[in-house]
């Protein structure tokens, strides 16, 4: 184990203010035997130049036209020869044994366990970053993690992860359709291939936050047809493997609450996301928003209420 490969995937696409301290996290790994594969997606701005520069130190560099960030991690698969995969996007980061210490908890325990770690949002500096417990801190199984993310509306960013490459190999590749939420969809398949979640506590990642036009703050109609597909296809993927009725109750509220995300830029798809719930049952639970929508939404119907508080 100690000397196990893993394959660090960097998918970017005009990012270059961010991608070299991206890089420098990657190759700053206290784990020894690693390998470093960008993916440049055809940018447009200076991220070929900034990516090229570490040529020198041993890192891959792949172009492509641009076809996506899932395209861009499909590629990167295809050339990875770790027996481990970190993906990494190129405005987020990993603290300096972020690798190691996931290794340490996945041990010789073979290809079945999925690692997950903390993490945390900063803006400019990684130094403003909290670290600040979820209820999915801990170990878990794979339906279990979905339901606590429809539940509590928790997740994992991409850089959170650590598999190892046969559990990836058996959960297929990343879904090329998908934009918006194309990672949820992906390690939503992962988790549910995997025997176990083992979390991390000590190890850590960074996740760049309100990063302007980023893909998960787009709210055009191709993102929020990616959206409701990739919830669909999650939804899909919790209850053929768990159809208890907490998973269904589970997968209303997360169809609730995306026909909440949905609207009101794509008013038909937030109408079917609120029927996927009701067929499930329907939820209680309040809109996640704050008391004004919420007093609003009492008034004058939850949609009316979105439209004033925006």
């Amino acid at each position: 184990m100690s000397d196990a490969l893993v394959s660090i995937i960097v998918p970017c696409f005009n990012a270059e203010r961010w991608v070299g301290a991206a890089i420098e996290s990657a190759v700053g790994q206290t784990w020894p035997a690693k390998e470093i594969i960008v993916v440049l997606d055809g940018s447009t701005d200076g991220s070929r130049e900034v990516v090229q520069r570490y040529r020198f130190r041993g890192v891959v560099v792949i172009e492509q036209s641009n076809r996506g960030a899932a395209a861009a991690r499909n590629r990167g698969l295809a050339q990875a020869r770790g027996e481990f995969i970190q993906f990494l996007d190129a405005d987020d980061l990993l603290a300096p044994d972020k690798l190691e210490r996931q290794l340490e908890v996945l041990g010789g325990l073979g290809d079945r366990l999925l690692s997950s770690s903390a993490w945390a949002r900063f803006r400019a500096d990684p130094g403003e970053a909290r670290f600040t417990p979820q209820p999915n801190w801990r170990d878990l199984s794979g339906p279990e993690f979905l339901m606590l993310h429809y539940e509590e509306r928790c997740m994992m960013h991409p850089a959170a992860w650590l598999a190892p490459r046969a559990l990836l190999d058996r959960a297929g590749p990343w879904d090329e359709t998908l934009t918006l939420n194309d990672d949820g969809e992906y390690f939503a398949r992962v988790m549910l291939a995997a025997d176990r979640i083992v979390f991390s506590n000590t190890a850590r990642s960074y996740y760049r936050s309100d990063v302007p036009d980023s893909l998960s703050g787009r709210r055009d109609r191709r993102s929020l047809d990616s959206l409701y597909r990739s919830v669909e296809l999650t939804v899909a993927h919790l209850l053929a493997a768990d159809s208890s009725a907490r998973a269904r109750a589970a997968a209303a509220y997360g169809w609730k609450w995306t026909a909440f995300e949905l609207f009101p830029g794509a008013p038909d798809l937030s109408r079917h996301a609120e029927q996927n719930s009701r067929n499930l049952g329907g939820s209680p639970r309040p809109f996640p928003a704050g008391g004004r929508f919420q007093l609003a939404a009492r008034l004058l119907g939850w949609r009316m209420a979105k439209r004033i508080c925006r």
